[in-house]
């Protein structure tokens, strides 16, 4: 059985706030961005109860994988991906597998690729209006980044994945927040069977079997607002995880042998790239 994770938010755009200092003072000789403070106890509750998703997020998933073995993370880094995007639904998307890369960037301990991402991030965050939560924790991700706080760093994006949580909410952007969440789940899954279909390993594959969760997944896409749902993109996501769903269904005592964990590898990497692209 696969363990009570909750999905994608924890640190959802915690690296989002990873835009360099210079760049956040550029122009106007405006004072440095102060370090925030942590949440207090009564705001990070808060911040929970207003996140009705109940999933794993990207990085628990990554943990159980790395009690397995030692994963090539790096190998799971992909070439940077478009932010445009043609519409919010498609951004908040799109928003989700960016989060995820950034927790691949985390495990690999990759600075400069944690920063990278985070910038991507950031712009993203930008046009859906819910940058300005985050920046003031920009510096202090910046510095564990270049210093190789790993800890440090982890318990800074759990802090600004909650004011982002928060942001979303007082914009009235719930829907938004099903969205990301649903992006990194997707990107998730495509990282952690693409790194089964490098060096299989049976424990790792059985974590696959998550047919409640992509179940609920569809139904959160369900109740979305019709002109949501409705979008092109967001019909062609529920589709694709109607297919996927019948991947991580199998039953409870299988283990998905490789070459069906590279057909759902394949099945993830296409709905990424999906969303990345836009189509």
């Amino acid at each position: 059985m696969a363990p009570p994770w909750k999905w994608l938010l924890p640190s959802i755009i915690a690296i989002l706030a990873v835009e360099p200092l210079g760049a956040q003072q550029a122009g106007g000789g405006s004072s440095p961005t102060p370090i925030a403070s942590p949440l207090s106890e009564a705001e990070l509750k808060a911040a929970v109860a207003i996140d009705s998703l109940t999933v794993p997020t990207p990085g628990e998933f990554f943990k159980a994988i790395d009690k397995t073995g030692k994963p090539n993370w790096v190998s799971q880094f992909r070439p940077p991906t478009p932010i445009g995007g043609v519409n919010r639904a498609q951004m908040a998307l799109n928003l989700g597998t960016l989060i995820a890369d950034g927790y691949i960037a985390v495990e690999a301990q990759d600075g400069q690729q944690v920063k990278n991402i985070g910038r991507d991030v950031l712009a993203l965050a930008k046009k859906l209006s819910v940058s300005d939560s985050v920046l003031a924790r920009g510096k202090s991700i910046t510095q564990f980044a270049e210093d190789g706080s790993w800890d440090q760093l982890n318990e800074e994006l759990e802090a600004t994945q909650n004011e982002v949580k928060k942001a979303l909410e007082e914009n009235r952007d719930t829907d938004l927040i099903t969205l990301v969440s649903i992006g990194g789940w997707i990107r998730g899954t495509q990282v952690v069977t693409g790194l089964l279909v490098e060096s299989y390993n049976a424990e790792t594959a059985k974590l696959l079997r998550q047919p409640a969760l992509v179940g609920y997944l569809r139904g959160k896409l369900d109740q979305l607002p019709n002109k949501i749902r409705q979008d092109k993109l967001v019909v062609k996501v529920n589709a694709d995880l109607k297919n996927i769903a019948t991947l991580v269904s199998f039953p409870a005592d299988h283990v998905p042998t490789a070459d069906e964990v590279k057909s759902l590898n394949q099945a993830s990497a296409k709905l990424t790239k999906e969303i990345s692209a836009g189509e």
